[in-house]
């Protein structure tokens, strides 16, 4: 299977599956901005990279706007080189609206990541050649009051089906692109790549996440994240520009 195969198929499966208060809604990118989605993986996705970098699920003003994993709008369109039309979710929250590359939100983890990737890679293409970045749950959860809800606060009923799926499509993921290893944008993403990959799998490991909820990443995030990549063994080319790395 294919990156974008596995993608649809994902996308079907979570389809089926059913989530009770608190959550009062939830978005599905991988099929209403399938486009750019699609367009990232057949742009960026590539074999036998240094790693796959996994992060948690989009974040209401990344991903659910552009499909792109990290996907600040500004950052998806300049860096990536991605724009394309972004369909509606079926059900819509009145205080998450999807206005995809259009939002005028930016949101802070994908502009350190992206940033990052420009400031150290220079082009996409050359990040590309080393790093494919997913995200491991393809869902956005929110409440009532459009408060985000993380897939590690959902109930163990419904993480169960959750979580099968999603370990198989990253199973599927890593036997297409054969990385050398697997590293989670945070100890949950580690933690799900490590429990969906067993000791056959590549090697797994971790980076900082981006959020500014993280009071760390808010202390240097791309100088800390540069030194975990390279104690893990991962080469970086020189910087390549000194802004974008917030």
């Amino acid at each position: 299977m294919t990156p974008v195969s596995i993608s649809r198929w994902l996308a079907r499966e979570v389809e089926r599956l059913e989530f009770g208060p608190p959550t009062a809604c939830v978005y599905n990118p991988l099929a209403y901005a399938r486009r750019p989605h699609e367009a990232y993986l057949r742009e960026h996705a590539r074999q036998d990279v240094d790693a796959i970098l996994v992060g948690m699920n989009p974040g209401p003003w990344g991903m659910a706007q552009t499909g792109v994993p990290f996907g600040e709008v500004s950052l998806v369109r300049e860096f990536l080189g991605i724009v394309a039309r972004v369909d509606q979710p079926p059900i819509l929250h009145p205080k998450r609206p999807i206005e995809g590359f259009a939002c005028g939100r930016s949101e802070v983890s994908g502009q350190r990541f992206w940033g990052w990737a420009r400031a150290r890679f220079g082009t996409a293409e050359r990040f590309s050649r080393q790093f494919l970045v997913i995200n491991y749950c393809p869902l956005v959860f929110m409440e009532e009051s459009g408060r985000n809800r993380t897939p590690d606060k959902l109930p163990a009923r419904e993480q169960e089906p959750l979580f099968r799926v999603c370990d198989e499509a990253l199973r599927r993921l890593v036997r297409w692109c054969g990385p050398r290893r697997v590293i989670g944008v945070g100890a949950f993403a580690a933690a799900r790549a490590a429990k969906a990959l067993g000791v056959s799998g590549p090697p797994i490991g971790t980076i900082l996440h981006p959020s500014p909820a993280s009071p760390a990443a808010n202390r240097g995030w791309a100088g800390q994240v540069e030194r975990q990549l390279q104690a893990q063994g991962i080469r970086l080319p020189p910087r390549r520009a000194s802004s974008g790395s917030r």
